[in-house]
């Protein structure tokens, strides 16, 4: 039988008929239709009615004309593109941007509340009636111990024959050498002991994805960043999707944590007033097109390249993806680039920019590993020119098949 010569099942096809005449209008017909396909596979794009993700690559070099978006800039991704945006994304390191100098002692600020305690040797001319401190012990020396004082606004204290002693931004070694110079000749061998009651102006705040937010004391040690997180009860998000921000005086700076905990050098000292501010911020991307899966795909802080993504999408499709036509469609910041022709911003001073990648061009895969991915960005892979064909094949044949099977089969 013919059906079983020609093996129609294999192409899912139902078996034919003995042929007992053709239909050669029909065929001439057919065959017309299959060479307007194959010529097809030349034009630049094939016709709007045929199923497609997206636009082509030709398409998309083509949008520089859009009416929706204008100044849309197109821009091949080699290595001086790469480099320029990845030097300009990378964020300034806290041991750079702060000073990182371990201040010894605890310096006393206006609103602290100290304790001062003088002691006289005998016979004592000066203090010689005060009351024994029951606390010092036995002893022949005599000890003063005054009120309580909070610091004021001027950074004054007052001590009894010493007068006002300027004590903001002093330690307390600096204010007890202060009094006994005061009252050498007053006092029979005075000696001073300053004590910190209350520590109410050297402090830091840690607010945001952290257990709890706090105020933590600073001491002469010198608590560093990861001192003042723990105190908060650690951050409540994954580690590596967290960001750390540092505000001193009117500088603000931010860290991924994951690049604090493995370079010690950006466990910066912190200093009286510091704001640490823990961020959960989720980055991510959208892919799009003939890659392996399509959806929004999060990233962590330290931030990926496009390389990565493209990994994290499933790759390309090798059945559908053209290799050449790689594009990223982001908004950029105005001074990211020099561009070719003088950009148009959006509202908001962004330049809508299409970065273009040809991985048919073995290189291209190191300017990948380069190539940073920004929040928001949209990845994505155009079908290839001999994929939109084999659409158009099937919906031709599917169309002029059964007309043909209907005039050449006997019933």
């Amino acid at each position: 039988m013919l059906a079983a010569k020609f093996k129609f099942h294999l192409l899912g096809l139902p078996p034919l008929k003995p042929i007992t005449s053709v239909n050669y209008p029909l065929v001439r017909t057919l065959l017309s239709s299959l060479i307007i396909a194959s010529s097809l596979s030349g034009c630049a794009s094939y016709p709007d009615w045929l199923p497609s993700s997206g636009p082509s690559r030709q398409q998309v070099l083509e949008s520089t004309d859009s009416p929706r978006v204008e100044g849309i800039q197109i821009v091949d991704i080699d290595d001086a593109v790469a480099r320029k945006l990845l030097a300009d994304q990378k964020k300034a390191l806290f041991s750079e941007a702060f000073d990182n100098t371990n201040h010894l002692g605890y310096v006393i600020g206006a609103g602290d509340v100290i304790e001062v305690s003088i002691w006289e040797a005998p016979p004592a001319m000066l203090f010689g009636g005060a009351a024994i401190d029951p606390r010092m012990g036995p002893s022949t020396t005599r000890v003063t111990t005054f009120p309580e004082q909070m610091v004021g606004s001027n950074g004054m204290i007052n001590i009894p024959f010493a007068g006002q002693i300027a004590s903001a931004g002093k330690t307390p070694q600096q204010i007890e050498a202060e009094v006994v110079q005061r009252l050498k000749s007053k006092a029979n061998q005075p000696q001073v002991l300053v004590r910190i009651i209350r520590n109410n102006t050297a402090n830091v705040t840690v607010v945001g994805e952290v257990g709890a937010s706090t105020r933590m004391p600073l001491t002469a040690r010198g608590e560093r960043l990861l001192d003042a997180l723990a105190a908060a009860g650690g951050v409540r998000q994954s580690v590596n999707k967290m960001t750390l921000q540092v505000t001193r005086g009117d500088k603000v700076q931010a860290l991924p944590l994951d690049t604090i905990i493995r370079d010690p050098k950006q466990n910066i000292v912190l200093q009286p007033g510091d704001v640490v501010t823990a961020l959960f911020q989720p980055l991510s991307f959208t892919v799009l097109g003939a890659t392996g899966k399509n959806e929004e795909i999060n990233f962590e802080a330290q931030g990926i390249s496009l390389a990565q993504a493209l990994a994290r999408a499933g790759g390309l499709q090798d059945s559908r993806a053209d290799a050449r036509a790689v594009f990223i469609f982001r908004l950029e910041d105005s001074k990211a680039l020099n561009w070719k022709t003088p950009p148009k911003t959006t509202p908001d001073g962004k330049v809508p920019v299409v970065y273009q990648l040809n991985l048919k061009d073995p290189a291209s895969f190191f300017v990948a590993q380069s190539f940073p991915i920004d929040n928001k960005d949209v990845l994505y892979v155009s079908n290839a020119p001999g994929a939109d064909l084999q659409k158009f094949l099937n919906i031709v044949v599917s169309v002029i098949y059964p007309i043909v099977n209907v005039g050449t089969i006997k019933f």
